[in-house]
């Protein structure tokens, strides 16, 4: 990044150019996402879910609890145009032509280090090229379970996410490949583990703290703003921390491409997301933009702030009927500034809510919660964040993600579920293939 660079210049240009910061992946993820389609009714519709379980998976509400519950049901053939892109923008595997080949990279060109978590789709690693020596963390996925799961149009989303937007705050593509059974996606490691690991551990973020970490989380969904991307999954788990306590975004897989409005005009009609963070509008069913970001960032800063989510229930059914009808309450010691910046943020009715406006996020940055900030160094990552997370041996630190896994032998797993020809014909990601270090020998050619 160019010592003095601002963030207006980012933005302005509406490119794919930007800065990227030193670390960033996929970690697993420990809610229940859900994702179905149907008519709008008064009457809330859930998918099935637990009811008062002990399972619960909320840092601060059950913290011994890891439990996988990925229940990502998609049924786009009304609400939501499931053709999209006839394919994702990426750098095609050329056999000739004016630009040299991209270099595969595979599987062999890595050692496996450690677990750092594991999904209903796959696991993360921690890996080591052999040639540089290098730390990235290695995202694998089983093309079966995405056949069967219908998550084709996800996964290439994510992977187009990931190679197209560079920017400080978001995970960003070094390597990607595949075989006939596994996608791999291959990024900067992370180190100082999810934001979840320290809410649990911390219970509650200072004010500083959350603040700081609140201003850059604007700033990366203010980036995928800009190029009309929805992310649609903003939660603790899905926000890494690198090891001088910079955050980074993962995991694009419910991202939304060319949604150009905040509500329902230009926008989606697809039930997603993670329960507690859910915007009201997609519990409607009402059609959805980009304002569903700027509700799941009240309800994030909420819960660094507090604890837990302001609507958090362990039933589902009454945990969104508190999302559509609750109001919204705060313990003694909020600030005013931060009660004002989050019952904006928390505002039911699109129109009225914080960041819906022609400007997004310039009226969050505007908000006097961040008065304080320098936004243009927080886009330079000059902010010294109040918390660093430890660091006992280097780059190659697993201590700050769950020993559940990091104690797990980490391997390649063989595929025992084989994929029938129907299945095979459906798992093609033609253009896949990405090396990052090929791409930038060219440029520089």
């Amino acid at each position: 990044m160019t010592r003095g660079s601002s963030i207006s210049s980012f933005f302005k240009k509406l490119s794919v150019k930007g800065s990227r910061g030193k670390t960033g992946h996929t970690s697993q993820q420990k809610e229940e996402q859900v994702e179905v389609t149907g008519s709008s009714t008064d009457q809330v519709s859930v998918p099935p879910a637990p009811v008062d379980t002990a399972k619960d998976t909320h840092s601060n509400e059950a913290p011994t609890a890891n439990v996988q519950q990925e229940d990502e049901l998609e049924n786009d053939s009304e609400g939501e145009d499931t053709s999209g892109p006839a394919e994702p923008v990426m750098i095609k595997e050329m056999d000739g032509g004016d630009r040299p080949p991209v270099s595969k990279v595979t599987i062999e060109d890595f050692d496996l280090l450690k677990v750092l978590g594991k999904g209903s789709f796959g696991k993360v690693m921690m890996v080591r090229k052999k040639d540089t020596k290098k730390i990235y963390a290695m995202k694998t996925l089983r093309k079966a379970a995405l056949v069967k799961r219908n998550q084709i149009l996800h996964t290439k989303t994510e992977r187009s996410i990931l190679q197209t937007i560079k920017f400080p705050f978001l995970t960003s593509l070094t390597y990607a490949f595949q075989t006939p059974d596994k996608l791999y996606l291959v990024m900067d490691y992370c180190g100082g583990g999810e934001l979840f690991f320290w809410l649990k551990k911390d219970r509650r973020f200072s004010l500083q703290r959350a603040r700081l970490f609140a201003a850059e989380i604007v700033l990366a969904l203010q980036a995928l703003h800009v190029h009309d991307i929805i992310y649609r999954d903003l939660k603790p788990e899905n926000i890494l921390l690198d090891l001088e306590g910079h955050i980074r975004i993962t995991d694009f897989g419910l991202s939304k491409e060319a949604v150009t409005g905040a509500g329902a005009v230009g926008g989606t009609k697809t039930f997603c997301g993670t329960p507690e963070y859910l915007a009201p509008e997609i519990l409607e069913n009402k059609g959805h933009g980009k304002a569903v970001d700027w509700w799941s960032l009240g309800t994030l800063i909420y819960e660094m702030l507090t604890g837990l989510p302001p609507f958090y229930d362990q039933n589902m059914q009454r945990m969104y009927d508190k999302i559509l009808n609750a109001p919204l309450r705060f313990p003694s010691f909020i600030s005013a500034e931060a009660k004002d910046l989050l019952t904006g943020l928390l505002t039911r009715k699109v129109p009225d809510r914080l960041g819906s406006g022609p400007t997004d996020a310039e009226e969050i940055k505007a908000h006097p919660f961040f008065k304080e900030i320098d936004w243009d160094a927080v886009y330079r990552r000059e902010v010294v964040p109040e918390f660093k997370p430890p660091n006992r041996i280097g780059s190659m630190d697993a201590s700050n993600f769950d020993a559940e896994f990091t104690t797990e032998k980490p391997m390649d797993s063989v595929v025992t579920t084989s994929l029938s020809e129907t299945q095979r014909d459906k798992a093609q990601f033609p253009g896949f293939t990405y090396n990052e270090d090929t791409i930038e020998e060219v440029s520089s050619s």
